[in-house]
């Protein structure tokens, strides 16, 4: 099964999560789409829902040898969250990877001063807080993720994603009080995989969403 587009995941995802919101069990929704990718599916879940929608950047820590390998992540000016068995079994440290850390928090920094352009973040306690991703793989930067937000004090966080690994989505029920998933296939390799038109969006991509999603 693929998606064609991360449009239509959203679309999905966002049905799945109104039939949860007509339960009762998302009470006063804010949705926060992890960019690039998460905001155009987020887009259309906010839309769904009703919901206001933002951003939660968070940078992926990548192994040095295969940048889209990620070992570790950082949110906002929180220290860097590491997979310990992952540096383990690539015979990392947490002090060789002080550069990487760096350059990626500096990413972070432009970023959020990109995306929110002078705004201010949204006010997370006492909310539903749906965090919004176009996949999970390892589950590194959705890690990172839900921590920084659950130090918020929101009502209740859960993550939501269109497709997932079986491992990456049941690490995440540790994090997160709930997790929605619409397909966890048993052979999973990279999120993309499961898109026909995984295209990477840009800088303005994310800022058109946000305007439209607002």
């Amino acid at each position: 099964m693929q998606f064609r587009d991360r449009g239509q995941a959203g679309r999905e995802l966002g049905e799945h999560l109104r039939v949860l919101q007509e339960k009762g069990t998302l009470p006063d929704p804010v949705v926060l789409a992890l960019p690039r990718g998460g905001v155009a599916v987020a887009r259309e879940v906010a839309r769904a829902l009703e919901a206001p929608l933002d951003v939660f950047v968070v940078r992926k820590i990548g192994a040095p040898f295969q940048e889209e390998y990620g070992i570790g992540a950082i949110a906002g000016d929180d220290p860097p969250l590491f997979d310990k068995r992952a540096l383990d079994r690539l015979g990392l440290t947490e002090e060789s990877l002080a550069g990487v850390v760096a350059r990626e928090r500096e990413e972070l920094r432009r970023r959020e001063e990109r995306y929110r352009q002078g705004r201010p973040a949204p006010q997370l306690r006492g909310k539903t807080v749906i965090l919004v991703d176009d996949g999970l793989a390892t589950g590194s930067t959705a890690r990172a993720a839900l921590r920084a937000v659950r130090r918020q004090a929101p009502g209740r966080v859960v993550l939501a994603v269109p497709v997932g690994s079986p491992r990456g989505v049941d690490r995440m029920r540790e994090e997160a009080d709930d997790v929605v998933c619409l397909y966890r296939p048993s052979s999973f390799m990279a999120v993309g995989e499961w898109y026909q038109d995984f295209e990477q969006l840009t800088d303005d991509d994310v800022l058109d969403a946000l305007d439209s999603g607002r």
